[in-house]
């Protein structure tokens, strides 16, 4: 990788304004990579968040008497605004930049986080957790990653996305045992004032060191050519509507949106949500559980970061049916394998399911660019949205399960038949003959 930064011959890292009539002092690390280090610190940051709904479950069930299904309904409503603001959230970077949204977005993450610490009733819990975090959080959801890497990158985008998408695990890999470390010993209340600072000490640097456009700085993308800074587009919202009905009316945009609802419901909506709480019910201490969920992140990490590669080299319709084939089959066994202590065959599969966790990204993200050019970004926070609806449905619906049956194992066997769906449907998606397509049509 040191190779791909590293560069003293690259065009982007000259001066290409017009009328300059001259190189500028060469570059060793092309700025692109320092805006997606900084992008990758905001979204650990505002990936914090999403460490504590599987560890609250249980302490808020206890406090307030609330029932899962309240406390689902409640987490569904955040993951649902994540993913229905990230398209709209998409199209406002376009209009008013990178940096202000962002800062925004962490300070309302940062906001809701802080107000829970006063809740006494369920409707307080959906404002706080569900609309200010999902509103916030959906900012700088993976649409955000898209933005980034599709303006600064041209070569090494699968990469990047892949290391890109990473960062949300790399926050769970850090705020999962310190949050639960902290519910363990010192109640919830001060896990979520945590996670409220962790947002807040990344806006400075979101402020200093991004920057919305590589001519800002008179560079070209890493790997490109010169493109002049466009004029900021007006009706953000409007261009947002219009990409989704054009998209609407392919038969691709179904496939992914389809097979992305049912990632986001094997993966935010099932394990982040409702894992902790099903390996509880087995008495395995809350902290043991948490620590399975890092090592996730672990590997998911090294899953999606070598998807990414994969994504670079072979085709990515055959690369999610084969994620989406695997991570199904694993769900199967998951409930055989839920006990008091950590055996070897759970460390099997936290291993086997953090290596697919979120390697869908990179070749969905892939197939948008493919199929929608230049809209490709909104193309993709729509997609994303359905991810999140359907993380949203299973959220509120395992809680629900769990109510009604007294255990999760349903639930698990219904997200690996889930699963065997998506992996269908990723191969019915047609290869493209011809270029990328500029803008949407019919």
């Amino acid at each position: 990788m040191l190779g791909d930064v590293t560069q003293t011959t690259e065009p982007a890292a000259r001066d290409h304004r017009p009328g300059t009539g001259r190189e500028a002092p060469r570059r060793r690390v092309h700025r692109a990579w320092l805006v997606a280090a900084v992008t990758f610190v905001t979204i650990i940051g505002g990936a914090a968040f999403n460490s504590l709904p599987g560890l609250l479950i249980d302490p808020l069930h206890t406090e307030f008497h609330w029932s899962r299904g309240e406390i689902g309904l409640a987490v569904s409503l955040d993951m649902a605004l994540y993913g229905l603001t990230a398209p709209f959230a998409a199209a406002l970077m376009d209009r008013f930049g990178i940096r202000r949204v962002v800062v925004v977005a962490l300070s309302a993450v940062a906001a809701g986080a802080l107000a829970s610490v006063w809740m006494t009733a369920a409707w307080q819990l959906m404002i706080y957790w569900g609309l200010l975090v999902g509103l916030g959080t959906g900012s700088m959801a993976m649409a955000f990653s898209a933005t980034v890497t599709h303006r600064w990158f041209v070569a090494r985008r699968g990469l990047v996305t892949g290391i890109l998408t990473a960062a949300g695990a790399s926050g769970q890999l850090v705020f999962l045992p310190l949050c639960a470390w902290i519910v363990d010993r010192h109640g919830w209340r001060p896990a979520s004032v945590t996670v409220a600072l962790a947002a807040l000490v990344v806006v400075p640097f979101v402020w200093l060191l991004m920057r919305d456009h590589p001519a800002d700085v008179g560079l070209a993308p890493y790997g490109g050519e010169y493109v002049a800074k466009p004029v900021p587009a007006r009706g953000a919202a409007r261009r947002t509507v219009r990409v989704l009905v054009d998209a609407a009316r392919t038969g691709p945009f179904w496939l992914l949106a389809g097979s992305f609802a049912i990632c986001g419901a094997s993966t935010n909506g099932l394990i982040r949500t409702h894992f902790v709480p099903s390996a509880h019910d087995h008495h395995m201490p809350v902290t043991a559980a948490a620590s399975l969920l890092a090592v996730i992140g672990i590997f998911d990490i090294i899953g999606t970061v070598f998807s990414g590669w994969l994504t670079d080299r072979f085709d990515a319709r055959r690369l999610l049916a084969v994620y989406y084939a695997l991570r199904g089959v694993s769900l199967l066994f998951l409930p055989i394998l839920m006990q008091a202590t950590v055996e070897p065959p759970m460390v099997f599969f936290i291993v086997f399911y953090g290596l697919d966790w979120v390697a869908t990204v990179p070749p969905t993200l892939a197939l948008c660019r493919e199929r929608y050019g230049e809209d490709s970004a909104v193309v993709f926070g729509w997609v994303l949205a359905s991810h999140q609806v359907g993380a949203a449905l299973v959220a509120f619906l395992g809680g629900v399960a769990r109510d009604h049956f007294g255990s999760y194992d349903m639930v698990w066997y219904a997200a690996g038949a889930l699963c065997a769906m998506a992996a269908l449907m990723a191969l019915m998606i047609r290869r493209m003959t011809g270029p990328p397509a500029r803008t949407l049509t019919a």
